[in-house]
């Protein structure tokens, strides 16, 4: 009885968690997720790099390991001996994903909106996008 309800209550949780990153994408003035989503490899270079320090190589590889098992033909064994329940498990490992690269994206592009735009050369746009656009300046004395 109490693992059942310890695993109801990691099922609210874990919606709660999506239901509070989606409310973070979705607020006014919040990158877009086609922002989010061309942020990802910046955020896996800069990562890698050790120039951002916001992520983790192990989480990054996790949500790369979730996004493998998700797609993978190894998944459609839940779903063949199980029907609808196997589903169950994609709903949560997708939900998981999507609440994760929401937070990741976020942290990562308000970390670039704060570093100085000449650390990796070149302008960038407002919410960290590379351009190859100049930047005018004046110099003030």
């Amino acid at each position: 009885m109490a693992a059942a309800r310890a695993g109801k209550a990691a099922r609210w949780g874990m919606f709660r968690t999506l239901a509070s990153a989606i409310r973070t994408a979705a607020r006014p003035g919040s990158p877009s997720m086609q922002d989010r989503l061309a942020a990802v490899p910046r955020l896996i270079r800069a990562t890698f790099t050790g120039e951002y320090h916001g992520a983790t190589k192990g989480r990054l590889f996790l949500i790369a390991a979730a996004v493998a098992y998700v797609v993978s033909p190894v998944d459609f064994v839940p779903e063949a001996l199980l029907g609808v329940f196997g589903l169950a498990d994609d709903a949560f490992v997708v939900s998981w994903i999507a609440a994760a690269v929401i937070n990741e994206t976020e942290s990562f592009l308000a970390w670039e909106r704060a570093t100085p735009s000449g650390r990796s050369g070149g302008a960038r746009s407002a919410w960290g996008a590379a351009t190859d656009e100049p930047v005018y300046s004046k110099v003030v004395r």
